[in-house]
């Protein structure tokens, strides 16, 4: 309960205005401005004047002369709850209009939508489209027709004792930092590329769990069936993850969460709703969710549920962000009241940030957006593709994208990734275009990463992945390092560059060849165009000077706290004096790369629980979900919750410049926001 709870409740007790009747306007009971989400309460019915309880049977009626038990209510979407007895139980609705032994486990029968009706409200299944009801003289309970009758009204009365319905903890205490400096400036962390709706891409069933459900953590954060036994059903992972074939894992999920989330980790949940949550408590403040999408490895990928369609991908993830922002409202009061907000524009972001709230910024990050792949050279869109993808990205509020991604595309080449992954996605950019990375010997000092490609179907072109280069194929050979990918930005790419900047819109240039940013990055300069980022180290360093000239910003992927402090160092250094600088991460979560390990050798400094977080407001413990309790000092960056623990240990690592890096880290949520504004003057 809220403390702004509490003291409604002490009030309400000394006014003796306890009983429930109906909501107010807040979307609260009468006579309390605590809201139905998250409140105990006891039900009684209107027509028996008795309480549900369980009877002889096992089941619940009402029949009960007090109230032997009661109610946790949990918000599943707006009006709709689930009520969680204290036997650790829901009630729900079974066939024949029968309300009958209680449900173990949430799920659609569980499901109630509660409205006001007079002096009590109405309960109805969502799965039946019948209201909850007692039969006269025996009080049983039933499923029947609206009738507007005492029998099918009850009352909320507020109580104690209710059971905790399973949730990850948050751990914290004090209030989340708001408001605006003396001099204007918002406070805040800065998260540039990170991927809540990855649990629906690349066909729906490459990751395991989701980031938030209404039935809650136990139906959200599940293991992929596919990965028993033991986990060695999990082959993507282990090819993606350079582990490939042996590594195994523990597939139980609450709540033991023995083996997974963990920081090197690829396909499973590391954005629950409950972790951005404590990440938000703890100085979060503008984060960047990247929608994504790989066609081609979708179709290769032999489970799916959703189209492998790039932009149908992305129509699908826009409207379950929505739908997240609509659970975190009903868990805060009702819409727009929650910590959540979904921003399109800066002047809003900066409004939503100076509350305190999280402000979350749409991106795109696909390898054939628009439809713009490639196949043996020739191009499968048109400019005139481009404009209506990017008017329809716009009109789903996305503000911030790439243009190429992991495979060369009709727009751009790409910056080839290294070491084994590396050989993994080559094959795959032969599958997606007819022709694996094409690759020249750098002439000047900006270079690719370097493409290993050494007897690769005993490396990692095994299982099912050996489909992807057909027998007879001639492998590439490739010059000496430094590579360079031979492809730069196309005329195609031109054109979305010119498209992206008319409308205002960022874009990031990582995974953009040298050949391919060079050319943005002249593209942008001659447009005097301050809408341009590094999200996530993926862009060659030579080229953080000219970003940085333009008023653009940039951020490291989140590595380990040491060489994470390095990078900062360095990008400051490359920083223009021009611009406020400020600093943030990348974590890339739920994409397919580690999160930070812990830091080595941290014993002589490592982070002592509880601690105060950056701007001294929060004091943080150990986050606890089910049975496993996490530390950073052990368990690095498991999951998203961990972020205000990562930044304490960023700020041990830098030993000396700890206060700086905290100053800068502060102000990412403050850069951030002042790109967005020059790139819309």
């Amino acid at each position: 309960m809220t403390a702004r709870g509490m003291l409604v409740r002490l009030v309400a007790v000394a006014a003796g205005t306890l009983l429930i009747t109906a909501p107010g306007a807040d979307g609260a009971p009468a006579g309390s401005a605590e809201p139905l989400d998250g409140g105990c309460f006891a039900v009684k019915s209107v027509g028996s004047g008795k309480y549900v309880a369980t009877g002889a049977l096992g089941n619940y009626d009402a029949n009960a002369a007090a109230p032997e038990q009661v109610f946790r209510l949990r918000a599943t979407d707006q009006g709709r709850y689930l009520l969680y007895g204290t036997k650790q139980d829901f009630i729900a609705a079974a066939p024949l209009n029968l309300v009958t032994v209680p449900a173990k486990s949430a799920g659609p029968a569980t499901e109630w939508r509660i409205d006001p009706a007079g002096d009590g409200y109405t309960l109805t299944s969502t799965s039946a489209g019948k209201q909850l009801a007692t039969v006269p003289l025996v009080n049983a309970l039933t499923l029947r027709n609206a009738s507007g009758t005492n029998d099918n009204r009850f009352r909320l009365e507020p109580a104690s004792g209710c059971a905790d319905i399973p949730e990850a903890e948050l751990n914290l205490e004090g209030p989340p930092v708001s408001g605006t400096t003396p001099d204007g400036e918002v406070r805040g962390l800065l998260d540039m590329h990170n991927h809540l709706t990855m649990f629906e891409g690349i066909g729906g069933r490459t990751h395991c769990g989701k980031p938030w459900s209404g039935y809650g953590i136990t139906d959200a954060l599940r293991d992929c069936p596919d990965h028993e036994p033991a986990g060695l059903g999990a082959w993507w992972e282990n090819v993606s993850s350079g582990a490939y074939p042996s590594l195994t894992h523990d597939t139980t999920g609450w709540p033991t969460f023995r083996d997974w989330p963990k920081w090197n980790q690829f396909t499973h949940e590391g954005t629950y709703y409950k972790w951005l949550e404590r990440a938000w408590r703890g100085g979060l403040r503008v984060y960047t969710n990247h929608f994504v999408n790989n066609a081609a490895l979708c179709e290769i990928y032999p489970l799916k549920k959703n189209s492998c369609d790039d932009r149908e991908s992305i129509r699908l993830q826009s409207r379950r962000i929505h739908e997240l922002q609509d659970f975190v409202d009903a868990q805060h009061g009702g819409v727009g009241r929650g910590w959540f907000r979904i921003v399109t524009d800066p002047a809003q972001a900066r409004q939503i940030v100076a509350q305190g709230k999280l402000a979350v910024v749409l991106a795109v990050e696909m390898s054939q957006p628009f439809g713009c792949g490639i196949k043996n050279g020739v191009p499968q869109c048109t400019a005139a593709d481009i404009d209506k993808g990017l008017d329809e990205l716009h009109s789903l509020g996305v503000r911030q994208m790439f243009l190429c991604h992991k495979y060369d595309n009709a727009l751009c080449g790409v910056r080839f990734d290294g070491g084994v992954q590396g050989i993994a996605v080559n094959a795959a950019n032969f599958y997606s275009t007819g022709r694996f990375w094409q690759a020249e010997t750098c002439t000047g000092p900006a270079h690719d990463n370097t493409i290993e490609f050494n007897n690769p179907l005993t490396e990692v072109l095994v299982g099912p992945l050996a489909a992807l280069v057909p027998l007879g194929v001639t492998l590439p050979v490739y010059p000496k390092a430094p590579h360079c990918n031979i492809n730069g930005l196309t005329d195609l790419g031109a054109h979305a560059v010119r498209g992206l900047i008319a409308r205002n819109m960022i874009l990031d240039i990582d995974h953009m060849s040298v050949k391919a940013a060079d050319a943005t990055l002249k593209l942008l300069e001659d447009n005097k165009y301050a809408g341009v980022v590094s999200g996530h180290s993926w862009m060659e360093p030579l080229y953080q000077k000219r970003l940085y000239a333009l008023g653009g910003i940039a951020t490291s992927y989140g590595h380990e706290s040491s060489k994470f402090v390095e990078q900062w160092r360095k990008y400051k250094a490359a920083s223009d004096p021009k611009y406020l600088f400020g600093f943030g991460a990348g974590f890339d979560t739920n994409g397919y790369g580690t999160q930070p390990p812990p830091r080595a050798n941290n014993a002589s400094n490592k982070v002592r629980y509880p601690f105060t977080s950056f701007d001294g407001g929060t004091v943080i413990d150990r986050q606890r979900t089910g049975q496993r309790v996490y530390d950073v000092n052990t368990d690095g960056f498991a999951h998203y919750g961990l972020l205000p623990d990562w930044v304490e240990d960023l700020r041990l690592a830098a030993g000396p410049d700890g206060p700086a890096i905290m100053t800068d880290m502060a102000r990412g949520a403050e850069t951030y926001l002042r790109m967005w504004a020059r790139a819309t003057e």
